[in-house]
């Protein structure tokens, strides 16, 4: 990892962190072909994601780069909250309601202003001390956030109404929008497609929309790997959706994106993409 953020890192570094998953990007618009460089790191079983932070920082030598700002992207349990009932002061408190601690964490926000709503997420103390250890200007975001901005302007587009499914890491983020505003947001654990199934349908009919008019859209990572297996799933549930519902359709991140060069990344998530090409 030293050897490309060396060459390419122009004093920021992307982080995204997930329950499983630790990655690094950097970004070099002096490089219009290949821009973003994108590293993966092998997370270490056993210990605490905040150790594999500290190992993986150590062995990159940011420091060493001049690297001191870094925008972290977090993938976590969201709570949502319109932006009109937030209060600072109460959203731990909120938040762990919501979602009871299994250690010790430290409750964040971000505020969506075009969605007139504030995304309330946690990361774990130890992790978010190893981040300010590292880094002078320091930035830590809810990973959908540059999701949920893409898909809310593309929501627009046409006069039918839209629900999104949103795949990552064993999860299902189930969204639509009315106007600036989330309509409907909730997230599931779905690690297989007959739980995916179940979910979509249910949110879909919970939300009265028309299986011959409206449409159903699902983008992210379908059951996560390469394998005929997983691709059998994926097929399995969009056959299935299309027995109810006559508008589903898989986005494609390179048609999304306008072929763009960070959509030819091997493992990219499309958080990240949506970050690059639209902004957060």
């Amino acid at each position: 990892m030293e050897n490309e953020l060396n060459q390419r890192g122009k004093g920021r570094i992307f982080i995204r962190i997930g329950q499983r998953h630790l990655s690094f990007s950097s970004l070099d618009m002096t490089q219009p072909e290949s821009p973003v460089t994108y590293e993966p790191y092998v997370v270490k079983s056993g210990i605490s994601m905040a150790a594999n932070l500290r190992e993986a920082l150590k062995s990159a030598g940011l420091k060493q780069m001049g690297i001191i700002k870094a925008l972290v992207l977090v993938d976590a349990p969201i709570l949502l909250t319109p932006v009109e009932l937030f209060e600072e002061q109460k959203m731990a408190e909120m938040y762990n309601h919501s979602f009871p601690r299994k250690e010790q964490e430290q409750v964040l926000y971000n505020v969506l202003p075009d969605l007139n709503a504030v995304a309330v997420f946690a990361v774990s103390k130890d992790l978010h001390t190893v981040l300010d250890d590292n880094f002078a200007d320091l930035s830590i975001v809810a990973a959908l956030s540059p999701v949920w901005r893409h898909l809310h302007r593309r929501s627009f587009t046409g006069a039918r109404n839209k629900l999104y499914g949103f795949f990552h890491e064993h999860r299902l983020d189930v969204f639509s929008f009315q106007q600036n505003r989330f309509k409907f947001y909730n997230q599931f654990e779905a690690a297989r497609a007959h739980d995916a199934l179940y979910f979509l349908l249910y949110v879909w009919k919970q939300l009265l929309l028309s299986t011959e008019h409206d449409e159903l859209h699902l983008v992210g990572d379908l059951f996560t790997a390469e394998s005929s297996s997983v691709q059998n799933e994926q097929q399995w549930l969009v056959d299935e959706l299309r027995r109810y519902l006559q508008n589903v359709y898989v986005i494609n991140p390179s048609a999304e994106f306008n072929r763009s060069p960070v959509t030819k990344i091997s493992g990219m998530p499309f958080d990240l993409m949506a970050l690059f090409t639209k902004g957060r």
